[in-house]
Parts: C-alpha cells; sequence; structure tokens
C-alpha cells in the first residue's frame, strides 16, 4: 500500500502558500513547510527587457544595494499584490523549486489572504497563482489559518482572540465555531517599524540607514516597552551623516529603539483594543479566560506581549512557531479540508 501511497503523492502535490509581505512559505500536503524564503525578485533590465536573476534570498541581499541595470522589486505590499507581473514570476519559481519532478501535475494550492482584502486585491492573488500553474486557486482568511497554525481550537463554541502581526499588515481577529466573529486589519506590521526606526535615526541621530540595518536593529535589539535600566542593551550601527554626508558608525540603545518603535505597537495595541470593544459580551468572557494569542513575525518583538498585557489587562501568550503560523495553518486548511470547507473560497 505504501508504494502506492507514495505514488498518488508524486501526481498531487497540493500545496498551502503564505505569500507575506517580508516572507513567503511554501507547505506541501504530508511533508510540511519545506520552504521560507523573502518576497523578493531581481530583475536584470537590459534595452527595456527585463529578466529574472533571482527570487528569495539571493535577490534579498541586493535589496539597496542594486546598480542601475538591476532591480530588486518586492512585489507584496501591506499583504497585498502591489507588482502583479512580479509577483506572478515569484510564485512560479516557489512553486518550481518545491515541485521538481512532476511537471505534468498541476497543483492545488490555497494562499492565505488578509481579511481586510478587496475583492480586486483578492481577484489579483488567485489569478496570479493560476496563471503560475495551479489547477485549483483557493482563498483562506489570514486570522483562520493564523489561529490554525497556533493550534486555537477554533471549531468550538468559544472565543479565541488572534493578533497576527506580519511584514504589512497586523490581523486582530475574534474567532468563534470555525469562522470570523470580529476582524480588523490594520496597515502596520514591520515594515512600518522599520520605516518608525529609520525616520527616528534621521530625525535624532542625522544618520541616514537603508531598510536592512533597520530591520537588524529590530531583529537584534528592538523592544516594545523601555528597559527597566533606562538604557538596555546597545548595537553599533553604521550609516550615512546628513550633515557632512560621510559614512559613519554610532551606538543605539534598546531604550532608543522602543521610543523609535513606540507609535507602531501603541497601534497595533489600539486595534487589540477596538477589537475587545465590540466583541460580543459572552464571548469576551471567553478571551478572558483564554486570552490572546499573537502570531506573525511582528510577535517576535521583544517584550510586545507585556506592552500588550500592560495596556488590556489580559493574559497574552506568543504562538510556537510564530513565523510559521499562517503557513502551517493553511496547511492544515488544506489536510483537513472537509472540515474547514466553509473558510476555504475556492470561486470568483
Amino acid at each position: 500500500m505504501s508504494i502506492f501511497g507514495s505514488l498518488g503523492g508524486l501526481f498531487t502535490s497540493d500545496m498551502a502558500i503564505d505569500l507575506g509581505t517580508a516572507n513567503t512559505l511554501v507547505y506541501v500536503k504530508g511533508r510540511g513547510v519545506i520552504l521560507s524564503e523573502p518576497s523578493v525578485v531581481a530583475y536584470h533590465v537590459k534595452d527595456g527587457v527585463k529578466k529574472v536573476l533571482a527570487v528569495g534570498e539571493d535577490a534579498k541581499l541586493m535589496l539597496g544595494r542594486t546598480p542601475g541595470s538591476i532591480e530588486a522589486i518586492r512585489p507584496m505590499r501591506e499583504g497585498v499584490i502591489a507588482d502583479f507581473d512580479t509577483a506572478e514570476e515569484m510564485i512560479k519559481h516557489f512553486i518550481r523549486k518545491v515541485h521538481k519532478r512532476s511537471t505534468f501535475s498541476k497543483p492545488k494550492i490555497i494562499v492565505c489572504v488578509p481579511h481586510g482584502a478587496t475583492p480586486v486585491e483578492k481577484r489579483a492573488i488567485r489569478q496570479s497563482v493560476l496563471s503560475a500553474g495551479a489547477r485549483r486557486a483557493g482563498l483562506i482568511a489570514e486570522p483562520i489559518a493564523a489561529a490554525i497554525g497556533a493550534g486555537m481550537p477554533i471549531t468550538d463554541p468559544t472565543g479565541n482572540m488572534v493578533v497576527d502581526i506580519g511584514g504589512g499588515t497586523t490581523e486582530v481577529a475574534v474567532l468563534s465555531l470555525g469562522d470570523i466573529v470580529y476582524a480588523r486589519s490594520v496597515r502596520v506590521g514591520g515594515d512600518r517599524m522599520d520605516e518608525a526606526i529609520i525616520s527616528y535615526l534621521r530625525r535624532q541621530q542625522n544618520l541616514l540607514v537603508g531598510e536592512a540595518t533597520a530591520e537588524r536593529i529590530k531583529t537584534s535589539i528592538g523592544t516594545a516597552r523601555m528597559p527597566d535600566d533606562g538604557r538596555g542593551q546597545s548595537m553599533q550601527i553604521r550609516g550615512r551623516d546628513l550633515l557632512n554626508g560621510v559614512p559613519k558608525e554610532i551606538e543605539i540603545s534598546q531604550a532608543q529603539v522602543a521610543e523609535a518603535l513606540a507609535e507602531p505597537v501603541q497601534q497595533i495595541c489600539e486595534a487589540v483594543m477596538t477589537a475587545l470593544e465590540t466583541t460580543p459580551p459572552d464571548l469576551a468572557a471567553d478571551i478572558v479566560d483564554r486570552g490572546v494569542m499573537l502570531t506573525g513575525g511582528g510577535a517576535l518583538l521583544g517584550d510586545l506581549d507585556l506592552a500588550l498585557r500592560e495596556q488590556t489587562g489580559l493574559a497574552v501568550s506568543i504562538a510556537d512557531e510564530s513565523l510559521n503560523c499562517v503557513a502551517l495553518g493553511t496547511g492544515k486548511a488544506l489536510e483537513y479540508e472537509k472540515q474547514l470547507a466553509h473558510a476555504i473560497d475556492y470561486d470568483s
């Protein structure tokens, strides 16, 4: 039987794709998450003709460091497709990378979309997945996928609250009986945090840094609240001095990063508060009992759970594999399609 089982697996490798603003993850049925790469495509432009040079990890290294003949593009902005052709190329590349052998069978693919995506944006995602070689393309709402991936019992008649902080959007949702009771998508995420760090350094230190440096600051010493000693850890960063135009190196402390990130963190907290205000009372009672689950890459920001706990007074926990939650949840939706049929939308 096992031989036939594995043969069947050769013909259908259905996939779930988490098309993120920062990273794209691909989950293959029966094999788990097997690809996680940055959502970046690098083109070589010659006489107006674009040729794909690199996708993913290799292309990310080129961001902000390209000569005139090469352009590195991030096709996803705020959780939805901003550059249609580039996104299609990227999806094609990732599907090919995962789908090495069987070229003759088209996979069925489920993609997650932000809850706030408009019908036009949803159609763009579906079209680019179909033209990248899918047999069918299903869409699942990101909060549902995140909650499934975090292992929350979303099919029970109790309230579950999930906060998914991605690169482009933060999704706050209250789920019950396997569907969304209330959801709100705020366009604040990891990218906005990087921008906040860049503009803070420009204002306070007269130093201009690129996105890559800002992201490194955020991931190594980023924190959502002031360190107890008023300073915290520090790191050396390099950038261009705006006063005399030469590159220089300065030290930045955690307290400064916390100050820079205060606004995006506040916006995330406000989105959570708004969600709690509009939740029906019985579900709100369940949330007090259960607490709030943080997923997504933004959940890894230091002390973000504490900052939320101080604002809301609720228990806030971070999902185990917060970076992979949405991909895992979308993958589970693929495995248990019958039970989650209402959450996956195949037509439009």
